[in-house]
Formats: C-alpha cells, sequence, structure tokens
C-alpha cells in the first residue's frame, strides 16, 4: 500500500501534526493533514516537566498516557477525515513529545519522549513505530537531528547547493551538498522559536509573537545580544543538538541582569539571537550554499524572516513548499517515512549528522491490531 502516518510534537509543545502520507511515487504525496492543539493545562504540565519540577515520576505517567491517547485520536480524526480505513495504513511513525534530550557528553546522555506508543497501536489498530532516537544514541550519535536523512531523500539537488533549515522551538539545519559523493550534515543551530515563545508567554500571555511583530516594535540590545551568543554551545562543533532543558528563560535570566532593558527589547534581541546563530551556522559550515530551504512553525514570523534575509543576502530563501512539500508538514512527513524505513528493515539515521558509529535501523516496533511486520526476518540486521 505505501501508506504511512507521521505524528510530530516538537518543542514548541503547543500542538500534534499528523499527516498521511502516500510513497507508491519518487515524491511523498500528502494525502490529508491535521494539527491538533495541545491545551494550555496539559502544554503547561509538559513544559513542567521538562524542566525538572515537583514529583517527575507521576507527571511523567499522566503525561505519558494523556499524550499518547491525543496523538491516537489525532490519527482517528484524520483517518475519518481522509475516509480511508485502518487497514490501508501500514505503520504510524511517532516521534513523541521529547521531555528530555541529554547528547553524549553529559552525565547522562539520553533522550525521552513521551506519548505511550503501545496506546496508540491499541486504539488505532495501526502498528507503530516509536523511540527513534535511542537506537542513535546507543551506536555512539546524538539521536538528533533524524529528519535530514529524509531532506537528503526528497530534497538534494545534483544541481544546487542547499540548506534546509527547520525553524522549530529549537532552530535545526541540514546541508545538502551538490556533490553525491560528500556527505549530508547537520545540527542544531540553537533556539529558534522557544526562547521569543517563553518571554511573550510570561510578558503578554500569548503563546506566540504572531508574525514577530512584538519584536519588530523593539530594539537589539547589543551587549545583552553579544553575551548571549558567547554561550559555549554556540562555538561546538557539530555533530551536536540540544533542547529545552539547556535553551531557557533560566538560562536567559541572568545575562538579562547585567543588561536590564523593555521587554519589547528582549523580545528583539531574542529574534536576533535565533538569526543570528543560524546565519553564522551557514556561513560557517555551508559557504557555498545557494538555496535555503525553510520549515517549521518559525516561517510565519514576518521579523524573524526579514532578519534572516539580512544576514543570507546572497542566498534565496524559499518556502519548502515551492519544492512540494507544505512547510507545517515537513516533520510529520520525515516521521512518516522514518516509519517506512523501519518497516522495510532499512536504517534511519545518517551518521554524518548525529555522529553514530554506523548506520542503524531506528525505534520500536508496537504490532497493531493485525500483526502487520513487513520488515520481518530483517529487524536482527541492524
Amino acid at each position: 500500500m505505501n501508506r504511512y502516518i507521521g505524528l510530530m510534537s516538537g518543542t514548541s509543545m503547543d500542538a500534534i501534526d499528523c499527516v498521511l502520507v502516500d510513497f507508491s511515487q519518487d515524491m511523498p504525496r500528502i494525502l490529508g493533514a491535521r494539527r491538533t492543539p495541545i491545551g494550555e493545562e496539559t502544554r503547561g504540565r509538559l513544559i513542567e516537566l521538562s524542566q525538572g519540577t515537583g514529583n517527575e515520576l507521576d507527571k511523567f505517567a499522566v503525561l505519558d498516557n494523556r499524550i499518547g491517547h491525543l496523538f491516537a485520536e489525532t490519527v482517528i480524526q484524520l483517518l475519518q477525515d481522509c475516509n480511508v480505513d485502518p487497514g490501508a495504513i501500514d505503520a504510524i511513525g511517532s516521534h513523541g513529545q521529547t521531555i528530555r534530550h541529554y547528547p553524549p557528553g553529559s552525565p547522562a546522555a539520553n533522550s525521552l519522549q513521551i506519548g505511550d506508543p503501545n496506546v496508540i497501536a491499541e486504539r488505532t489498530g495501526i502498528t507503530t513505530i516509536g523511540d527513534f532516537r535511542r537506537r542513535d544514541m546507543a551506536a555512539g550519535g546524538q539521536g538528533a537531528p533524524l529528519v535530514p536523512a529524509f531532506h537528503n531523500a526528497v530534497f538534494r539537488s545534483d544541481t544546487v547547493e542547499r540548506v534546509v533549515l527547520n525553524i522549530g522551538g529549537i532552530a535545526n539545519i541540514t546541508l545538502l551538498p551538490r556533490d553525491p559523493r560528500t556527505p549530508v550534515s547537520g545540527f542544531d543551530t540553537g533556539p529558534g522559536n522557544l526562547l521569543m515563545d517563553a518571554w511573550t508567554a510570561r510578558h503578554r500571555g500569548a503563546a506566540m509573537d504572531r508574525d514577530g511583530a512584538w519584536a519588530a516594535s523593539g530594539e537589539v540590545n547589543a551587549p545583552l545580544l553579544r553575551q548571549l551568543l558567547d554561550d559555549a554551545y554556540f562555538h561546538l562543533p557539530p555533530p551536536k543538538s540540544t533542547g529545552r532543558e539547556y535553551f531557557n528563560l533560566t538560562w536567559l535570566e541572568p545575562m538579562l541582569a547585567e543588561h536590564p532593558c523593555p521587554s519589547e527589547n528582549v523580545q528583539a534581541t531574542l529574534c536576533e539571537l535565533t538569526a543570528r546563530t543560524i546565519s553564522q551556522a551557514i556561513e560557517r559550515h555551508a559557504p557555498r550554499a545557494e538555496e535555503i530551504l525553510i520549515c517549521g512553525g518559525g516561517i510565519h514570523n514576518k521579523h524573524l524572516w526579514k532578519r534572516l534575509q539580512a544576514h543570507l543576502a546572497s542566498r534565496t530563501l524559499a518556502s519548502t513548499l515551492e519544492h512540494g512539500i507544505d512547510p507545517g508538514h515537513v516533520e510529520a512527513t520525515a516521521f512518516a517515512w522514518l516509519a517506512k524505513q523501519t518497516m522495510e528493515g532499512k536504517p534511519g539515521n545518517l551518521p554524518s549528522v548525529t555522529g553514530a558509529d554506523r548506520r542503524v535501523i531506528l525505534g520500536g516496533i508496537y504490532l497493531g491490531g493485525d500483526t502487520r511486520y513487513k520488515g520481518q526476518g530483517t529487524i536482527n540486521k541492524a
């Protein structure tokens, strides 16, 4: 059938993206998509859990189950929207909701995503692949980013050097060389929307700075920006990955104490931090890139787009929609593709991106009601 569902909830923790994808042609064809908001009460609990406050084990148990059901309900609703029977789906690829990501080098190198795949498989009756990151980490990798393997499959060109820029809570880039002999690389550049969203929530009671209008109303605090850019993460060589447990308002506050300024100026500075760290990463690691294909929620921040254009003036910036996939659907589609790789017994990671020792088959397989598994007999080849 070659039909898969991808589920993705990113560092922003604001919604679940779900896509139904047909992989029978060279280019994935999205047959339907659904976005389910994560309620403010649940989102608040997720943020608390991700930042380690209170009884974490109890919170984990409640939210793992709750998010699993929310993922399953999103799939069920999408299938109803598309009038598609669950039996017509090969598998679901669920990234889950990251609540901890500790890359190699930290005391507890691990990555934890919640949204119990058992619940998804049981409620939908569809085989579900989850826990994608930790097999790459077991092989010595960062466990992230994983989406560059999909970018390589669908966006690489033999005529032009490209970068795929995903701006979620965390921003990451995939470097796609024109020369097929040159390996793909990619890494997390640092904060995407995460700090801007948190600052907006604290001072304006809103989930985001819509269109970047608040940031545009302020002025960049140059001394504060310099200190933010001095953070060691921005100077680490790839492979590298990060998350909410590192970049958050607790990280920001000591530097704000040294450089106090109006809240709108802080927002302008945080927007500039995102634009500057992205552009510096591209300049340093992809100096010959001619096209930047942008996806993720940050594409809707007009002020951020303007700042990226200013810093990357010699390059063409374009939405991934111009290359066949809506920018809001790229990551969920990637996890549908990764589920396909797993079900076919094929590796899903790129060691040149994550730093793993070798290519491995990713994820755990949670069989659906009909217990189909096309990759049977190949899973032990990882």
